[in-house]
């Protein structure tokens, strides 16, 4: 039975029926973000790990990537589902819409983003970020719950806390950015480096500094979350359904 690690970004930090694991946060790489949690969900085991904290509060580039990786792969996830809260840039992830992103730019700086530091060195391949399988199978509980779910796109991966410049966004569009988010990487690059398939799946809470009609409104980010999320939760719901 595969057990699946579900790391919960902004607006999703704990999940319904979610028990206390009990396992230490100290890993060779320093502690993880918080502790995990453990659940069954449609018949498969589910590790929980609030990235930012509980309570949510570590900034992007404070966050312990390499711990928390490390920490689910030991505790034995088989694959990563990774949420986002994200700005929409482009005109087909607008406020509200549920993104299963395809490619990712990174724009991050100084973050710890590999295991070669303290490991043998390896290259890995990285052309395609996001898992195939684990894309489609979402892709399909969406079609199932006849959910609206873009699935394409190119999410960008600025440094944080602060938001964008609208100029920086509009260098991010022309490189081909569709989502701007903080916390996409190094995660992704590091699962690869665990073997440990992983997917992000991305909730649009705001449109992206510039292409709005005003400043970006925190209430209604909060607004948009509360409801996005509890969409995110129905499609993980019928996403744990179909999982072999």
């Amino acid at each position: 039975m595969t057990c699946v690690a579900l790391i919960g970004g902004t607006g999703l930090n704990s999940i319904d029926g979610i028990e206390a694991l009990g396992t230490s946060l100290q890993t060779p790489y320093g502690l993880a973000s918080a502790p995990l949690g453990t659940r069954r969900w449609a018949g498969h085991d589910v590790l929980f790990l609030a990235r930012h904290g509980r309570p949510h509060q570590i900034a992007p580039h404070r966050i312990n990537y390499r711990a928390n990786l490390w920490l689910l792969q030991q505790q034995g996830a088989d694959c990563v589902i990774a949420t986002n809260a994200v700005g929409g840039i482009t005109s087909h992830c607008a406020p509200g819409a549920i993104v299963l992103p395809d490619q990712l730019i990174d724009y991050s700086w100084g973050r710890e983003h590999s295991y070669a530091d303290e490991q043998q060195l390896r290259h890995v391949e990285f052309g395609v970020p996001y898992h195939a399988g684990l894309r489609a199978t979402l892709m399909a509980a969406a079609e199932q719950l006849s959910m609206g779910l873009v699935t394409s796109g190119t999410y960008g991966c600025t440094q944080g806390p602060r938001l964008e410049t609208a100029a920086e966004i509009d260098r991010m569009e022309r490189d081909g950015c569709d989502l701007v988010g903080m916390t996409g990487m190094p995660e992704a690059g590091l699962a690869r480096e665990l073997d440990l398939p992983y997917v992000a799946l991305c909730l649009v809470v705001n449109e992206a500094a510039g292409r709005g009609t005003g400043p970006i409104d925190e209430g209604e980010i909060g607004r948009v979350s509360r409801a996005g999320m509890g969409a995110i939760v129905k499609l993980l719901d019928g996403f744990f359904e179909l999982l072999e």
